[in-house]
């Protein structure tokens, strides 16, 4: 399917959804620029893409593949492709694994996730198949045993890994333990969570041959996103022209930036894309332009419409229903997702107000012991979360996050913008340096 010209494509979500048809009622009958529609309000988003009684769709749900997003509550959430939209965003980002390092002949392990409408593992095993070069695919999947893992990788002569940046690690340790190395391996493909520079050592004593580059960034929520710029820093991508088109919006102003080094969130419109279309969809990341001419941006960590923790994927909203719906007196008066990393690992440390009186002497963020009988509700509220949201427990009794904490604090100690005086949701403070 062509690109669509953005009239066009308007008119025809604005006709066939109704939710786009709701969102877009105060417009002009004629719409010709991207910045003269709204971002899309993550949350109404969301509760108008369900199962039963679908608001955006723009058509029956008849002919599709359905993955699962990165949902958190009793309502999951879903991403559709037709069969042509899959195969178009497969192709294109295919032909980024190229740009990526990919080279005729590769033999490429897939360890990524699949199941459970998870798509990273499918998404790259289709997108490996319609590369523009000849590779050979091995279809693993992290869920392997690692030894099995490990002689699968000897016995082919392995040539690429691609996985999460969690079980790349996780890899690598199994063979640190063992006193093992695959040197023949060249590349190392990461996706789904970011590089830090702490992890960079383990790799490369299992992998002392081997680089270690980003396989490119994209969603099954939000569609193509970045093909991985060569050079010395994973972060920086290219935007999916003319699939998609990327902006940075002031995190303030919501306007466009238009200059490089300027920091602010990703939303992406995707041009191919029919029956659940995406048009302004914030993507959940903060980014800055590295050359605007070039489309060339770097991810900058998470933005306030949702976090990842290691491969944990939690929407931000979810995590204040979860907190709400454990809180039936109404306790708290507010809510901070504080994202930290120590000792090699990510952490989430939810930070919670209540008033002057139930948190009493206890110090600000952080302090030990039970804050003014809090001590229940701290309970209640990891309970609700580890039940929504189980990947988090597995991972941290796996040793590969660190176990989910909640701090709390008077509600003037949460953090806001110091221009706005408005809340800060989220709060990455783990180094993106």
């Amino acid at each position: 399917m062509p690109v669509q010209p953005l009239p066009e494509l308007i008119r025809f979500v604005r006709r066939n959804s109704p939710f786009y048809q709701d969102l877009y009622a105060g417009l002009p009958d004629r719409v010709e620029e991207l910045t003269d529609l709204p971002v899309i309000p993550h949350d109404a988003f969301w509760r108008a893409n369900t199962p039963r009684h679908n608001r955006l769709l723009t058509g029956p749900l008849d002919e599709a593949v359905i993955f699962k997003s990165g949902g958190t509550t009793g309502a999951p959430k879903f991403s559709v492709y037709t069969r042509e939209e899959w195969r178009e965003f497969t192709s294109a980002f295919g032909a980024g694994l190229v740009e990526a390092g990919l080279r005729p002949g590769h033999r490429v392990a897939d360890l990524f996730y699949a199941g459970e409408l998870y798509a990273s593992f499918n998404f790259i095993l289709d997108s490996l198949h319609r590369a523009p070069v000849a590779n050979v695919r091995l279809p693993i999947g992290g869920a392997a045993p690692l030894e099995s893992t490990v002689g699968t990788l000897e016995e082919f002569d392995v040539d690429v890994v691609a996985g999460t940046t969690t079980t790349l690690c996780s890899l690598a340790d199994h063979l640190v333990g063992e006193g093992r190395q695959l040197p023949g391996v060249e590349i190392l493909f990461f996706g789904g969570e970011g590089l830090f520079e702490d992890q960079r050592p383990l790799l490369a004593k299992a992998f002392p041959r081997a680089e270690v580059r980003s396989i490119g960034y994209a969603g099954v929520d939000s569609g193509l996103l970045g093909q991985a710029v060569p050079g010395a820093d994973p972060r920086v991508h290219r935007a999916f022209t003319p699939h998609t088109v990327v902006e940075i919006l002031d995190e303030n102003t919501g306007e466009p930036v238009t200059r490089n080094g300027v920091t602010g969130r990703v939303v992406v419109t995707d041009l191919r894309r029919r029956l659940m279309p995406v048009l302004r969809y914030p993507v959940g990341d903060r980014a800055e332009w590295t050359d605007v001419d070039a489309g060339h941006f770097r991810i900058l960590g998470r933005a306030e419409e949702g976090v990842r923790i290691g491969v944990v994927s939690l929407y931000t909203q979810d995590v204040h229903d979860l907190v709400r719906a454990a809180d039936p007196t109404g306790q708290v008066t507010g809510v901070q997702l504080v994202i930290r990393r120590w000792d090699g690992r990510d952490g989430l440390v939810l930070r919670l107000a209540a008033d002057e009186a139930a948190v009493g002497g206890y110090p600000a963020a952080g302090g030990p012991g039970d804050p003014g009988g809090l001590g229940h509700l701290t309970g209640a509220v990891t309970k609700e979360l580890l039940a929504a949201r189980p990947l988090y427990a597995a991972e941290a009794d796996g040793g590969r996050i660190h176990p989910l904490a909640v701090e709390w604090v008077r509600h003037g100690e949460l953090a806001v913008n110091p221009r706005t005086g408005k809340l800060i949701r989220v709060l990455d403070e783990r180094p993106h340096s």
